[in-house]
């Protein structure tokens, strides 16, 4: 009885500690420069070729990000990302409609997921995964504002062989900064996020072309790109 007892009061301690950890990571990624991904680490271990051992990772901040890829990967990803709460519902239930259907299978992950999958968790698929994910995004939506996701977001995901976040592709691609793109060199990036490792910004296939002129119509729809006050969350 008391092994029992102290096994449970062994995983309820764990939990706890867990949680605060949870927390107080989330919390310190408000201000800090993420430095790594596991998704990072893993795929430098995977990586057979000599000439693209390792990563290029370049933190810049939001200012420095152009505001043409901000909005490219937006309309590209999550084009209701400043409106939901982590999670959009009308998406989810959209590709849940499909799947059930038996077509193709469609993602439903905000952007917000996607950084909380990124920065906190490994990219395998499983129900714990998934279940922490929910977990992570709920916790960053409530302490990070929305500008700090995409800038978070911006500056971890893969976007080419090696290659990690907004300035490390705009160099890869375009040979500049950042902060200098243009649309269709923003749209370019973005069109290339489902598969970063099978397609190419630069030069464009005919199907990156086509992905490229709609994620430059859906910018002109969408408008200007206005966050929520980033002082709600200071």
């Amino acid at each position: 009885m008391k092994f029992i007892k102290r096994f449970f009061k062994f995983i309820f301690k764990t939990i706890f500690w867990l949680f605060v950890l949870s927390i107080v990571v989330v919390v310190i990624f408000k201000w800090v420069p993420v430095p790594m991904t596991s998704l990072m680490v893993i795929r430098s271990i995977e990586q057979t070729d000599d000439n693209i051992k390792g990563w290029k990772h370049d933190w810049v901040p939001i200012e420095e990000i152009s505001t043409n890829l901000q909005l490219a990967v937006i309309c590209s990803e999550d084009q209701n990302f400043l409106k939901h709460h982590g999670f959009d519902i009308k998406a989810i239930e959209k590709a849940y409609e499909n799947n059930k259907n038996g077509k193709k299978i469609k993602g439903a992950s905000s952007i917000s997921q996607q950084t909380a999958k990124n920065v906190f968790l490994w990219p395998n698929r499983s129900w714990l995964r998934k279940g922490l994910e929910t977990y992570f995004t709920f916790i960053i939506e409530l302490i990070w504002s929305k500008e700090r996701i995409i800038e978070v977001y911006l500056n971890s995901i893969e976007m080419g062989p090696g290659i990690y976040g907004a300035e490390a592709a705009s160099q890869y691609w375009f040979k500049k900064s950042v902060s200098k793109l243009t649309k269709y060199e923003a749209a370019a990036i973005a069109s290339i996020l489902p598969n970063p490792l099978r397609y190419k910004a630069n030069p464009a296939t005919p199907y990156i072309e086509g992905r490229k002129a709609w994620i430059v119509r859906q910018m002109g729809y969408f408008g200007p790109l206005n966050y929520p006050n980033r002082y709600d969350k200071e």
